[in-house]
């Protein structure tokens, strides 16, 4: 039976992203996640990848989050550089930093908030996980998990959103030696909400924009 769909005629490049929409993409994507950070940062919570492991850390030791999630990402350089690419690479490094600098304004923008802990688990988590969407799509990462769960999706055909889901529940499963279990149970429940917007939307063959 012939395929019904309609067959576009678009050749990659007349799809592919212009510098400048990757540049506001990146842009606007980092800032999203950050806010999204933000939020969860507020209400003491912690979420998946290596900006939950960043979080959950924080909560342990006397050290800025900007610092500790350019740490914890450095090691997933080189399987960056190994299976994306230096274009790749370079994208993640500098979305990585700015997600860095911005965790630094959002607070003095903002300063101290009071949020319901659902209302700031639920909302920080959708915003993270839009925000990551934007940057995946302008071929970039947050670094982390985030490249695992990118090349796992290129090299295996796997949904880039259930792979993360998966890394993010050991960082959650940690998170009960520091985080209250009522919090805990709270951010894993958020966790799932970042990890569906992902794999709803971040599917092998269905976004060919970058």
């Amino acid at each position: 039976m012939a395929d019904a769909r309609p067959q576009s005629n678009l050749s990659p490049d007349d799809v592919k992203h212009s510098a400048l929409e990757d540049v506001v993409g990146i842009l606007t994507g980092t800032f999203v996640v950050s806010l999204g950070l933000f939020l969860l940062s507020s209400v003491g919570a912690v979420t998946g990848g290596t900006a939950g492991l960043a979080l959950l850390v924080s909560y342990a030791v006397d050290l800025p989050f900007s610092w500790l999630f350019a740490l914890v990402n450095l090691p997933f350089f080189l399987l960056a550089i190994w299976k994306k690419g230096w274009n790749f690479t370079v994208r993640t490094g500098i979305s990585i930093g700015i997600v860095s600098l911005l965790s630094e304004l959002h607070p003095v923008m903002f300063g101290e908030i009071d949020l319901p802990v659902v209302y700031g688990v639920l909302a920080g988590n959708l915003l993270a996980g839009v925000g990551l969407l934007i940057v995946f799509r302008h071929g970039s990462s947050i670094g982390g998990f985030n490249i695992v769960a990118i090349v796992a999706q290129d090299r295996l055909g796997w949904r880039a959103g259930y792979v993360q889901m998966g890394l993010d529940t050991t960082v959650i499963l940690l998170s009960f030696t520091v985080v209250a279990p009522g919090t805990v149970l709270i951010s894993a429940l958020g966790a799932v909400v970042l990890n569906l917007v992902l794999a709803m939307n971040h599917r092998p063959g269905r976004y060919a924009g970058y």
